[in-house]
């Protein structure tokens, strides 16, 4: 056998790797992902041409409430963008939209108009927020208007037995009829009635605007009448229409008087759930009067910003006696109903610096310096400025189930001190009357206001230390008044009457002889006739009522008079709300029996409104005075 050669079989040597074929499918695959980029790019990224995909984003933003930041045009160079479509070329600025959205190129025209639809569409989310708000708000006081419960103490009808006083107690409510009537008639949702031009009223006391006071202050009357259908417009009225969101300045003490005390009472009264909400909204609104260096509110707040002030006439910057003094009653029930101890508080704040400085010859004067508690100019009077801070001492005690002892000790001491330096008798007449003092003199003057002393004076005789004594102070003064009345031309007394000379129980000056509907003597008249029983007080009322109703008496409603000593009346056009809530409240309750309105479970506010005695202090922590 034939042996080849062996170069004819020799090969060059390879490297068998074995790597080739694995690069192949490396390569295979980055070819694939690069078609599938292409593919995507092609069928997916948004052509710029069409940019309603930023708007769209930017109103789905919108709608989700998110904060929008606005798009500003940078200091940046111009950039061109080809458009193939309309093959045309325009310069517009880069600019970035904040947060995760990318950075897009944006014409200026086109992100005006986004910036508008943001605008609009955050506008109109805001509106529809708005809207849902009131309509939760009206739906909760349609659910108040349609809950109807139970008084917290039952209302008796306390119609007499004898039929002469059911026909006096009649007529009175005919003329609450006539009174409110015409305010609903011409001055509706106005805070007060001019019955002769038959439109609304309102003084500053009240603010710039319509709160309806003549509405709130006829409550408790139309309820202790019987009157349920003027009761229940009122009501709902109070549900749909009072607020108290006036960007403006309103007395702190009528406020509280007649509109807190309106509606406490009300809700009192009735039961009736909005009456308390919108008590408490109002005595939200009152609370940063109170925020002076030593508590004793400012007199004027304004309900919108809770800034607060004071009268610029009142003593050099300084806040009325009866005003700041005036409150307790009211602030107090809040506290009862609301179960917050704030209102009560605040209250009991003002009296501990009251009990606490220094009181010239046992009296309080009628100015009270709210940042250094010093007292302003030595001015007393029971009268005006000062009157029903003398009664809210009383009426605590009472309301607190005569367990308030501070009060009561605080009242009986600033009686002592009026009958030593105050009470005089006429010479010619032996009237007695209540002075006023003034720089270390008497002045003696005696205001219509003054006239509920009568009262005051026979509710607090007992338990007291001589309540014979008392009750015959109240008799005496409860005279004097009906004097100031018997002796006008009209008979109805004056604002102030003197004791002058010759004079007694007489207006002598001009700025003092008109009558503007006030109650103070009628509710004289009906306390001394619940403590003594004697008729002459339920004759008196019968001579007031009849005396109004003729010289007061107008086709729109009532008007008070600029001269009472003139049988020729001239009328001054306004039916005042306390006319209402006070007036005709006592002339009805005092041709009544007494189970309409038992002064052992009510006490009644310096505005008529009964508040219920809740038996028990409600003082900060629990602790009794």
């Amino acid at each position: 056998m034939a042996i080849l050669p062996t170069h004819r079989f020799q090969t060059i040597p390879i490297q068998r790797s074995g790597l080739r074929v694995r690069e192949k499918y490396v390569l295979v695959l980055i070819f694939i992902a690069f078609l599938m980029l292409c593919f995507g790019a092609f069928f997916y990224v948004p052509d710029l041409r069409d940019r309603t995909y930023l708007e769209d984003a930017y109103k789905r933003f919108v709608g989700a409430g998110g904060e929008i930041f606005p798009l500003k045009p940078p200091k940046t160079p111009k950039v061109r963008i080809e458009d193939s479509q309309a093959a045309t070329k325009f310069s517009i600025p880069a600019t970035k939209k904040v947060d995760r959205i990318s950075t897009v190129l944006v014409e200026p025209s086109i992100h005006s108009m986004l910036m508008k639809d943001i605008k609009e569409e955050k506008e109109k989310f805001i509106e529809e927020q708005k809207r849902q708000k009131e309509a939760a708000k009206k739906a909760e006081l349609e659910s108040l208007l349609a809950t109807k419960q139970t008084g917290t103490v039952e209302i008796i009808d306390g119609a007499p037995p004898d039929p002469l006083t059911r026909q006096r107690r009649d007529f009175v409510k005919k003329m609450m009829k006539h009174a409110w009537n015409g305010y609903v008639t011409y001055a509706w949702g106005s805070n007060e009635l001019r019955p002769i031009s038959h439109t609304g009223h309102s003084a500053s006391i009240f603010g710039r605007g319509s709160m309806g006071a003549t509405v709130v202050d006829a409550l408790s009357t139309l309820k202790l009448m019987g009157m349920n259908e003027e009761f229940e417009r009122g009501r709902k009225w109070v549900a749909q229409n009072l607020n108290f969101n006036q960007a403006s300045d309103i007395s702190v003490f009528e406020m509280t008087i007649r509109f807190l005390g309106g509606l406490l009472s009300a809700y009192a009264l009735s039961g009736e759930e909005v009456f308390k909400v919108k008590a408490k909204e109002l005595g939200d609104k009152l609370l940063p009067a109170f925020n002076t260096p030593t508590g004793i509110p400012w007199a004027m707040v304004n309900l919108a910003s809770g800034s607060g002030h004071n009268w610029g006439w009142a003593s050099g910057g300084c806040s009325i006696l009866a005003e700041f003094g005036t409150l307790h009653l009211e602030f107090v029930y809040l506290s009862h109903i609301t179960g917050n101890q704030v209102y009560a508080k605040k209250v009991h704040r003002v009296r501990e610096v009251v009990d606490q400085v220094q009181k010239p010859n046992g009296l309080y004067p009628n100015y009270l310096n709210p940042r250094t508690g010093v007292w302003g100019s030595q001015h007393v009077s029971l009268g005006a400025l000062g009157d029903s801070f003398y009664e809210y001492l009383l009426k605590s005690w009472i309301m607190s189930g005569k367990m308030d002892k501070k009060a009561r000790d605080m009242y009986d001491k600033a009686v002592e001190a009026i009958e030593r330096m105050l009470v005089q008798r006429s010479r010619k007449s032996n009237l007695t009357y209540l002075a006023e003092y003034k720089y270390g003199r008497l002045e003696h003057k005696m205001d219509h206001l003054a006239c509920f002393t009568a009262g005051m004076f026979a509710l607090g005789a007992k338990e007291s230390k001589n309540e014979k004594h008392y009750l015959q102070l109240g008799a005496e003064l409860a005279n004097t008044c009906h004097e100031a009345y018997k002796r006008t031309a009209t008979g109805i007394g004056p604002e102030s009457f003197r004791f002058e000379g010759n004079a007694e129980a007489v207006a002598i000056r001009n700025n003092e002889r008109y009558y503007i509907l006030r109650p103070e003597v009628i509710e004289g008249w009906f306390y001394m006739w619940r403590f003594t029983r004697d008729t002459k007080y339920r004759d008196w009322a019968w001579e007031a009522a009849q005396n109004i109703e003729k010289h007061c008496r107008v086709d729109g409603g009532y008007s008070g008079i600029r001269d009472v000593t003139n049988p020729n009346v001239a009328h001054d056009d306004v039916q005042q709300s306390f006319f209402l809530a006070e007036t005709l409240k006592y002339l009805y309750m005092i041709f009544s029996d007494d189970s309409l309105l038992p002064l052992d479970k009510w006490v009644i506010n310096t505005e008529a409104h009964p508040l219920p005695v809740i038996g028990k202090a409600e003082l900060p922590g629990g602790v009794h005075s």
